[in-house]
C-alpha cells in the first residue's frame, strides 16, 4: 500500500481537521521513520519500545489452535464438493495509528509470518522461503483489536507449498492472501541491472527532514517509524516533487540489527513495500502526501521474492506509475540489494481520489 488509509477505499473518505492532521495521517502511514540515535538500543529516549523493537512484537504472531469448516459442493455436482478441511489460526497486535486504521504493510506482513510459520516442518528437503505473495485489501483494520489470521495449508508438494491467509477482525476478512513457498533449487538465472544511485547515507532521513517543522505530529512520525526511507528524487510528505514524473528511487531498510530468520526479513520487506509504493502516481499529477484533497487507499498487493536479502541492509527500491485512471492508480517497484542483486518485485493497485470538499 501506500497511502495513510487502512488500505480500503471505503477508509478514504474520512474529513481531515488540519494540515497537522493529513502530515500526521497521511505521511505516518507512508513514509518510513530514520535512523534512531541509537540502533542498538530497544527502548527510546522516554522509556518506550523502540519501533523496531515494536514491529519484530508485532510480527510475532501467536497460534491459537486449529479452526475447521466443510465446503459443499453445487447440488448434483460431487466434484466442487471439497469436504471438511481444516485453518490454523494465529493472532497478533498492531501498531498505533494516529487514525486508529491498521497499517495494510503490517497485516500483510503478519500474513506471510503466519503463512511461513506452517511450512517450517514441510519436506525433508530444506527450508521452503516464500517465493510470492498476492493480496487483496477488503475492509478497514481496527489498531485497538487483535487481528487473526487463519492459515489454510492448500497444498504441499514435492518442492511447492501453497498457503490461503486471511486476516480476520470481528468475524470479517479485511485482507486475503495467498502465498508459494519454494525449496531452494538450481536453475536459469538472469535479472535486470540496478540502476546508478547516490549513496543512501549522503541522502537525508525522513528525521533529518520533518525535525525542523512546526508540526509535532510530523515530527511524531519521523521518530515512530521502523523504517528509514531515503528519496533520491526528494521527499513528497509536505510538498510535491519538482519535476512530474511517474517514477522515483527510495533507499530502505530496517532503523537497526533483525534476527536472522529469513522469514523475518521477507515479512518486513513486504512491510517496507508498502510505505511508498503509490508515489509515483501522484508525484506524476503534481500531489503531496499532505494535500487536503487527497482520498488515498489500496486496493492489493503482488510481491515476487527472487533472491535472499537482508531487511536491515539499504535496499533500493525503484518504482514507478505506468498507468492512472478511473481514481485508480498502478504501480511496480523492483528491489535491489546494495550489491545489486535483484531482490523483489512489486505490484499494487490504489484507489486515489481528489475530493475538493
Amino acid at each position: 500500500m501506500s497511502p495513510p488509509v487502512t488500505d480500503h477505499p471505503d477508509a478514504a473518505d474520512t474529513d481531515l481537521d488540519s494540515a497537522a492532521d493529513r502530515v500526521a495521517d497521511r505521511v505516518a502511514d507512508r513514509v518510513a521513520g530514520s535512523v534512531l540515535d541509537s540502533v542498538a538500543d530497544t527502548e527510546t529516549d522516554a522509556g518506550d519500545p523502540s519501533p523496531l523493537a515494536e514491529l519484530l512484537d508485532v510480527l510475532d504472531v501467536r497460534p491459537l489452535g486449529d479452526a475447521h469448516f466443510t465446503i459443499h459442493g453445487a447440488e448434483g455436482d460431487a466434484e466442487s464438493e471439497l469436504g471438511e478441511s481444516d485453518a490454523t489460526v494465529f493472532i497478533g497486535q498492531s501498531q498505533k495509528q494516529p487514525h486508529g486504521r491498521v497499517f495494510g504493510g503490517q497485516v500483510l506482513a503478519q500474513s506471510v509470518m503466519a503463512a511461513g510459520r506452517t511450512v517450517a516442518d514441510v519436506g525433508g528437503g530444506g527450508p521452503r522461503p516464500i517465493h510470492s505473495l498476492h493480496g487483496y485489501f477488503v475492509r478497514p483494520g481496527d489498531d485497538s483489536h487483535p487481528i487473526r489470521f487463519a492459515v489454510e495449508r492448500i497444498r504441499d508438494g514435492n518442492s511447492f507449498s501453497t498457503r490461503r491467509v486471511h486476516a480476520i477482525q470481528y468475524g470479517k476478512p479485511i485482507l486475503s492472501m495467498i502465498a508459494s513457498f519454494q525449496e531452494e533449487a538450481g536453475g536459469l538465472d538472469h535479472q535486470d541491472s540496478m540502476p546508478a544511485a547516490p549513496d543512501p547515507e549522503s541522502l537525508p532521513s525522513a528525521r533529518d527532514i520533518l525535525a525542523g517543522t512546526d508540526d509535532p505530529g510530523a515530527r511524531g512520525f519521523a521518530r515512530g517509524r521502523p523504517i528509514d526511507l531515503r528519496h533520491v528524487e526528494g521527499n513528497i510528505y509536505l510538498t510535491p516533487g519538482r519535476q512530474r514524473a511517474a517514477r522515483q528511487n527510495v533507499w530502505l531498510k530496517a532503523v537497526g540489527r533483525l534476527p536472522q530468520d529469513p522469514l523475518i526479513h521477507a515479512a518486513v520487506l513486504a512491510y517496507a513495500s508498502d510505505y511508498s509504493l503509490l508515489e509515483p502516481v501522484i508525484r506524476r499529477h503534481g500531489i503531496a502526501w499532505s494535500d487536503p484533497r487527497l482520498r488515498p487507499a489500496s486496493l492489493d498487493h503482488a510481491m515476487w521474492f527472487h533472491r535472499p536479502a537482508r531487511a536491515d541492509e539499504w535496499i533500493l527500491y525503484t518504482e514507478e506509475s505506468p498507468s492512472a485512471q478511473g481514481g485508480r492508480g498502478l504501480a511496480t517497484g523492483r528491489m535491489f540489494a546494495a550489491d545489486g542483486r535483484l531482490v523483489a518485485t512489486v505490484a499494487q493497485e490504489g484507489m486515489l481520489r481528489l475530493k475538493e470538499s
